[in-house]
């Protein structure tokens, strides 16, 4: 398997220090901050270490302070619920003695129902795509080297943006983004794997979505953006190691928040789940930002 899926898969595997308490490790993705997804993924696997027989078809989760790439997690599960069908699981992580995050998931004994679903949107399929990391030499070097580091760095998904990433002059566009993404290697058939490896994924560029109206050069430093609530529903079976659509789109952006939608679509158009989320969006006049507990993860 490829090294760096590897990784990320050992990433999401728990130590288990007691009966419904995990400890996970954390990985630099370039930012001082913990990649929200991880935290998403790894809550989710606590989640599922506890269930048996049924399968999680949400989450709804909020990030409460940044986390410390440096530090081990802390996951601690509250068994909230066990019913007939559906079971309920509360899940909060903890970091310096503090909660950075907690999160609801519910799992459901499989069963069918009424059937109907959402069209994916018309847009060139993966083979006529690049990847993200195929940026022009001559358009890499008049970039900042931050912004440089996160296109040419190695990642454990191949990522296919749809509409043209602009570096140069970002202009006013409509809230609306596709991305392709897939493993590079192939996956074990565990559901479960798949279902905590598309959390970590959902976390990408979904807030940022709501910046594309504006503008905004992210490389003056003047942005603050912090996720600050998330919420996953799993409609259908899928794999994270064959292409997915994230189609999404920000219907709204109001008192310095940003809020974006997202659906996934397999190659065959078939609706496999969706998110929300809200985030924290400001603008300063320079690039100092004033010091606070931003709830940045």
């Amino acid at each position: 398997m490829d090294p760096l899926l590897a990784d990320l898969l050992s990433l999401l595997e728990l130590e288990r220090l007691e009966e419904r308490i995990f400890r996970g490790q954390s990985r630099d993705i370039g930012s001082p901050r913990v990649f929200g997804g991880q935290v998403l993924g790894q809550a989710l696997t606590a989640a599922n270490y506890t269930v048996e027989g049924r399968v999680a078809h949400s989450l709804h989760a909020y990030f409460l302070r940044a986390g410390d790439v440096t530090a081990p997690i802390v996951y601690d599960v509250d068994v909230a619920r066990d019913g007939r069908s559906f079971s309920n699981r509360r899940v909060v992580a903890i970091q310096h003695g503090r909660p950075i995050f907690n999160m609801t998931a519910s799992f459901q004994i499989p069963e069918q129902g009424l059937e109907h679903q959402a069209t994916i949107p018309a847009v060139p399929g993966p083979d006529e795509l690049q990847d993200l990391s195929a940026t022009p030499d001559e358009v890499l070097e008049s970039i900042p080297e931050k912004m440089r580091r996160y296109l040419t760095r190695k990642r454990p998904f191949e990522i296919r943006p749809v509409e043209p990433v602009s570096l140069l002059s970002l202009q006013p566009s409509d809230p609306v983004r596709h991305v392709w993404m897939r493993a590079v290697d192939r996956l074990p058939d565990q559901p479960d794997l798949h279902r905590n490896l598309l959390a970590y994924l959902s976390d990408f560029q979904l807030i940022g979505t709501a910046t594309l109206p504006h503008g905004i050069q992210f490389e003056q430093g003047r942005v603050q953006m912090a996720s600050l609530d998330h919420a996953l529903w799993f409609h259908r079976p899928f794999r994270v190691d064959e292409w997915l659509l994230y189609s999404m789109e920000s219907p709204n952006a109001a008192s310095a928040r940003g809020f974006a939608l997202g659906r996934f679509f397999d190659t065959d158009g078939v609706l496999v789940a969706s998110t929300a989320q809200e985030g924290l969006i400001r603008i300063w006049p320079s690039r100092k930002e004033p010091a606070g507990d931003e709830p940045k993860v």
